[in-house]
């Protein structure tokens, strides 16, 4: 069990974390849809409208990835120097371990006995989790959060071209204003 965890509650920091990187991508790409697209001509809006759709989405997408990518290649870098200090120094990191737990309080023989057992279990997992915050299943995925940066923007910037493209030309600003204010309300 995590040392974040309650008992009986799963183990849920990594996918946490995933959560909140799909949902930062997520909000960031809505913020900039909603903000990219504003004529009265329905052809030219629609034209304009698509294209800035496109390339905000395109654009939100591959920033996020690149972003998550480096995130990613941090994260394998990381594992890779724990796994090979595993391999070098294993007693030294047993009580780099150890030392960990007894800074999250445990006392010194409990903090042993519990970085012993957790070594004897899955060490690489053990020393990721408890001295990177890593879980190495759960490494970020630069694809998830560039397909939810694209949908969120496109959503985003859908929601301001229908407002302004639906109402018939007379209304087009003012239904656009009406949306601008309750938007930035």
């Amino acid at each position: 069990m995590s040392a974040l965890s309650h008992a009986g509650e799963p183990h849920t920091m990594g996918s946490l974390g995933a959560k909140l990187n799909w949902l930062r991508a997520g909000v960031l790409g809505a913020n900039d849809g909603i903000v990219s697209t504003a004529t009265s001509a329905r052809g030219p809006i629609l034209t304009a409208g698509i294209a800035g759709l496109v390339a905000g989405a395109v654009s939100m997408a591959l920033g996020e990835y690149v972003s998550v990518s480096t995130q990613r290649d941090t994260e394998r870098a990381l594992l890779a120097k724990e796994s090979r200090e595993l391999t070098e120094t294993p007693e030294a990191e047993l009580e780099e371990l150890a030392g960990l737990y007894r800074a999250k309080g445990l006392g010194d023989e409990t903090a042993r006995q519990v970085a012993t057992e957790l070594t004897a279990h899955d060490a690489f997992a053990a020393h990721a989790e408890v001295e990177l915050g890593i879980d190495p299943s759960e490494l970020t995925n630069p694809w998830h959060a560039a397909v939810s940066s694209a949908i969120s923007f496109t959503v985003g910037a859908a929601l301001p071209l229908l407002a302004i493209l639906l109402p018939p030309a007379d209304a087009r600003i003012p239904v656009t204003f009406a949306w601008c204010c309750w938007r930035w309300r």
